[in-house]
């Protein structure tokens, strides 16, 4: 059965925003949701897929756990993968879940281990001969980060235990994380030191892991608790919880609040003992997990494609608290998108005193209907930005009280732009807008756009912080003396990066057009704009409203030629609608953006666009006239057709007239374009010229 166009349509939107917020998530440790709103769109994804099967594929996030690992350290292929679990919020999942695993197995009873889950990081530990030889981030469940060096600072875990049978081999997972209090000392010390303060004890505990350098991991009061084993190639464990007490009695942190429960009631009741402790507990956590105890029944259990069928994880509820929105701003985010932004009454909710609280975008705001002065719902679990969850109790609410999305960028003042299908609202000022400046610079190098090795983010943002560099435009005039000088770069690095740039400056067009970030432009978009006009002049100087009007003439033509039985003409920028091309339009004509792209293609040191032109397409923007009558179009159809290319149609000849497309019965035109020398077409030629079959 066919999956319908718009079911398709929001799975493939899903994926794009699942996977973006994995890599916000789980590589840069800089998360734009809150967990709540990310477990939604996952779930609804998954719907989807159970829903239409055919929908699924191998790189859809059901398919696999997290992101890729972080370039600067070597990757690490997990002999077993390090899955997610499953996750329930209600007593009903939990109770079906221990429905389906009394079901698979054939028993009326099944013991359970269970265990707080850790809001922490997790890793894996590898020993050889009782000697820790390794250890590896997650990363997306199969491939991780060698992290070895960082891991081997946390005090809480063992380089040396005692030699056994059992250790000979033997891969210990856990979690690494940050207590309550360590966290609040080290926030206290940044600020007497007067630095940013860290988010979150996850973030921090994050971030510490994931330094270059391991003295720095080792000032972070980092602790180490073991949940479970990955490999033990000579171990004769029969259960989970015999597992955990000897990897207590190796020297490994596990876990006091673990117990065994005999059915789904004393899972439940375990639930809400954790949760009448969980503030009185020295780590955060987000709920606990449930896992079969006897190792045998997990065997049989098995796998589904990216979580243990013997495990679950049952999530508290994020803590609430009321208080009133004084007023509701504007923030740009690195990407160029606008997230309405509540300032609130302070109030203390979920461990910090809270006064902002994010909306998300304009359609989330109107559904939950937030006016300034409203007493709200807020929630927070550890979240960068605590989230509105709904409206208490309407304010005055007068017409100075609704939020109304910017026209321009609050930032620098560029049109805004919303693309189908999605919810953000984005700056189109990508190249010229401060607040976007270090993710266009990252973006305009990566490797897929204009492939400047060695600038990444530590390297990008010393340069936009020491306001060296404030376009794309910038990095072309950098001497390799400026880059030794700048941390972790001396000569041969700074020299190696320059060199990059240097083989950066030629390019060819679809690149150059990705590299730009204009909004809604992928890689596939930006293939088929270099394929259509061909030169960077003809995209620049492009008439869009013109184009928009051909590709409907040319759907109306279609429509007709289908019902007649003939063949259907070839629709310009076919995947490209009208959004886009507004998007596009907005883009290249922001003066700013404008004049960074001319100083990017400088004849003089500038770089070098190697023009992508179809068999037979002019490379720029000609000017067409039209005389007589054509065979297999109509006047007006050879108009949209000319148009749709990027090309003009004038109604008279002159010395800047390109070409004249002569039919039958040709009048004074025709003589006028051989006095002047002017090439002449005729349909044939035309369609050629074109590329139209």
């Amino acid at each position: 059965m066919a999956v319908p166009r718009q079911v398709r349509d929001r799975a493939a939107r899903l994926r794009q925003e699942i996977e973006h917020h994995n890599y916000r998530y789980y590589v840069l440790d800089r998360p734009e949701i809150a967990d709540a709103e990310y477990d939604a769109l996952f779930r609804e994804l998954l719907r989807l897929e159970q829903e239409h099967p055919a929908l699924r594929s191998d790189d859809s996030p059901t398919q696999r756990v997290g992101a890729p690992p972080l370039p600067e350290f070597a990757p690490v292929r997990h002999r077993t993968p390090m899955l997610s679990l499953a996750n329930a919020f209600e007593e009903g999942e939990v109770r079906a879940f221990d429905k389906r695993v009394r079901e698979a197995l054939g028993v009326d009873a099944v013991q359970y281990a269970a265990e707080p889950k850790f809001d922490g990081l997790a890793v894996s530990l590898t020993y050889r001969d009782g000697v820790f030889v390794q250890g590896a981030t997650r990363g997306d469940g199969a491939t991780g980060e060698d992290v070895t060096q960082n891991l081997r600072t946390v005090r809480s875990i063992p380089l040396r235990l005692a030699r056994a049978r059992d250790t000979e081999d033997l891969e210990v997972r856990g979690e690494v994380l940050i207590y309550k209090s360590d966290f609040a000392a080290m926030n206290r010390r940044q600020r007497e030191s007067g630095e940013k303060e860290f988010v979150n004890p996850r973030n921090a505990a994050a971030g510490a892991l994931r330094q270059l350098d391991s003295r720095i991991t080792a000032q972070r009061p980092l602790r180490f608790f073991a949940y479970g084993v990955g490999v033990a190639a000579h171990a004769r464990w029969q259960s989970h919880s015999e597992t955990l007490d000897r990897l207590a009695d190796l020297g490994f942190p596990v876990c006091a609040q673990r117990e065994l429960a005999g059915g789904v009631e004393a899972l439940l009741g375990y639930f809400r003992s954790i949760g009448s402790q969980r503030d009185t507990l020295p780590y955060t956590i987000d709920g606990v997990v449930y896992k079969v105890d006897r190792l045998d029944w997990q065997g049989k259990l098995g796998f589904v494609s990216r979580a243990p069928r013997f495990a679950l994880a049952h999530k508290y509820p994020a803590e609430e608290q009321l208080t009133e929105v004084l007023g509701i701003d504007v923030q740009v985010g690195r990407t160029g998108t606008l997230t309405p932004v509540a300032r609130l009454k302070p109030v203390f909710v979920g461990g910090a005193t809270v006064t902002n609280a994010t909306l998300h975008n304009e359609d989330e705001l109107r559904r939950k209907d937030v006016w300034i002065g409203d007493t709200v719902v807020v929630r927070r679990a550890g979240d960068v930005i605590p989230e509105i969850v709904e409206v208490k109790s309407k304010g005055r609410r007068r017409s100075d009280d609704r939020f109304a999305m910017p026209k321009k960028c609050p930032v620098c003042g560029s049109p805004v732009v919303r693309l189908p299908g999605e919810a953000a609202t984005r700056c189109s000022g990508g190249l010229y807008c401060q607040a976007q400046r270090k993710q266009s610079l990252l973006h305009f190098a990566g490797r897929r756009a204009m492939d400047i090795e060695g600038l990444g983010e530590k390297l990008v943002e010393q340069l936009v912080d020491r306001d060296l560099v404030r376009s794309p435009a910038d990095l072309y005039g950098l001497p390799q003396e400026t880059l030794a000088g700048l941390e972790r770069m001396a000569e041969k690095s700074a020299q190696n990066v320059v060199d990059s740039i240097q083989r950066s400056r030629s390019a060819d067009l679809a690149r150059f057009t990705f590299a730009l970030g204009i909004p809604g432009v992928g890689e596939e978009v930006a293939k088929i704009l270099s394929g259509h006009f061909g030169s960077l002049q003809a995209l620049l100087q492009a008439d869009w409203a013109a184009l928009a009007s051909a590709k409907d003439a040319l759907r109306r033509e279609n429509a007709k030629r289908k019902r007649k039985g003939e063949p259907p003409l070839a629709v310009p920028l076919e995947g490209i609608g009208r959004e886009i091309m507004e998007s596009v339009d907005k883009f290249l004509h922001e003066p700013h953006n404008r004049e960074i792209i001319q100083r990017l293609v400088d004849p003089h040191g500038g770089i070098s666009i190697r023009e992508q032109l179809r068999p037979g397409v002019a490379a720029a923007a000609r000017t067409f006239v039209l005389t007589g009558t054509l065979e297999g179009m109509t006047r007006d159809q050879a108009r949209a057709l000319i148009e749709s290319r990027g090309h003009k149609v004038a109604g008279s000849v002159s010395k800047r007239t390109d070409y004249v497309v002569a039919g039958t019965d040709a009048g004074s035109k025709l003589d006028q374009a051989r006095a002047l020398g002017i090439e002449i077409l005729d349909e044939r030629a035309l369609r050629q010229l074109l590329g139209e079959p």
